[in-house]
């Protein structure tokens, strides 16, 4: 396992990040957070393009767990075909729109513990819905942060989990709100996973990638 990134090299990686795209924003699309959490649990092993071709239609006609439930299992089957297990999701966002109802008058709760008691919705949608939709200072650890925190230092770990309490330790308070999407896009268009962008990397002289190639 690498050698953990030190503090300066840190503040200088967010402060980079940050300069390039100082109000980084989810790339799923979504009107409000009852539709962002419908989006994040549509995403699981589906890409955020693929899902927002389904939602685009889904959420110009749903967009309340009412609504939700009116429109019934089969109806959002309908909508959501084109993405993978669509009919275990159907199943888990009709369920969990009625919990909605149920249990928060219909709002999505600010709270860790009552999402991941919702159906499809474990740590890392919890953590994404409460960055996105409520600002809170999380980090959900996809397979984009998990593989930039291990190949540059700056969060390695073993489990996601494991990354994600390094990286809360590890980024400056000043960078927590908006590390999760730099991260992600970081991940997603310079750190990819076969060949990395190494050569435009804004923050390749940080990084501990032993395989990195920069000329």
């Amino acid at each position: 396992m690498l050698t953990p990134m030190k503090p300066a090299a840190v503040q200088e990686f967010f402060r980079r990040l940050a300069a390039a795209n100082p109000e980084p924003r989810s790339e799923l699309e979504y009107v409000n957070p009852y539709t962002l959490l419908v989006a994040v649990v549509l995403s699981a092993q589906a890409t955020d393009v693929g899902v927002n071709k389904a939602t685009g239609p889904l959420f110009r006609t749903v967009t309340t767990p009412q609504g939700m439930v009116e429109l019934g299992e089969e109806g959002l089957r309908g909508f959501i075909k084109t993405i993978g297990l669509f009919n275990t999701k159907a199943k888990n966002v009709i369920r969990l729109s009625e919990l909605l109802i149920e249990r928060h008058g219909g709002e999505v709760p600010q709270d860790r513990e009552a999402l991941e008691q919702l159906p499809g919705v474990g740590r890392k949608t919890a953590n994404v819905v409460l960055n996105v939709a409520f600002g809170e200072e999380t980090i959900a650890v996809d397979t984009h942060i998990f593989r930039v925190g291990n190949r540059t230092g700056l969060a390695p770990g073993k489990t996601p989990d494991a990354v994600e309490a390094k990286l809360l330790k590890a980024v400056p308070k000043l960078y927590r709100r908006h590390a999760h999407h730099w991260l992600i896009l970081h991940g997603r268009y310079v750190c990819k996973a076969r060949k990395p962008e190494c050569p435009v990397c804004p923050v390749n002289d940080l990084c501990a990638f032993k395989d990195k190639i920069i000329a």
